[in-house]
């Protein structure tokens, strides 16, 4: 039951990974948040929930190994800015901040996260055929 765990925390993990991810698109152009000022680019730190090493040496307590999601972040990268006097949000300058978002990162990201995602789904039916194999054998 400890695999179905693993691949099922993988996925959550990447389910939380992409909606920020689509946060983050859906706010490139966003200049003013309620927090005051543009929006800032999220990301996600993720944490194994026991190591790798303490699994094999079979040192698992009550804690099922898997990944979960540590915290979301802001990123700390500049702000980008265009000279647009009119527009309602520049500064006394003439400036106007926009999110610190590469859109071209972000569709990278959400790939990999898909595609992590697909793989924990694949090792999910994997020890789910496998448990259905040993059944047949056991009974």
């Amino acid at each position: 039951m400890d695999l179905f765990s693993v691949s099922s925390s993988g996925m959550e993990a990447q389910r939380v990974r992409m909606s920020i991810i689509a946060s983050n698109l859906a706010n490139v152009e966003t200049t003013r948040t309620a927090e005051g000022g543009a929006y800032r680019r999220k990301d996600i730190v993720f944490s194994a929930e026991q190591g790798f090493g303490a699994v094999l040496r079979g040192a698992i307590d009550a804690q099922t190994p898997g990944v979960k999601v540590a915290g979301i972040i802001e990123d700390n990268r500049p702000l980008k800015y265009a000279y647009e006097p009119s527009h309602p949000d520049a500064d006394d300058k003439g400036y106007v901040a926009y999110p610190n978002i590469n859109v071209a990162e972000e569709m990278v990201n959400m790939i990999t996260a898909s595609r992590s995602y697909e793989a924990n789904v694949s090792a999910f039916k994997a020890t789910r055929d496998m448990a259905m194999k040993a059944l047949d054998i056991g009974g």
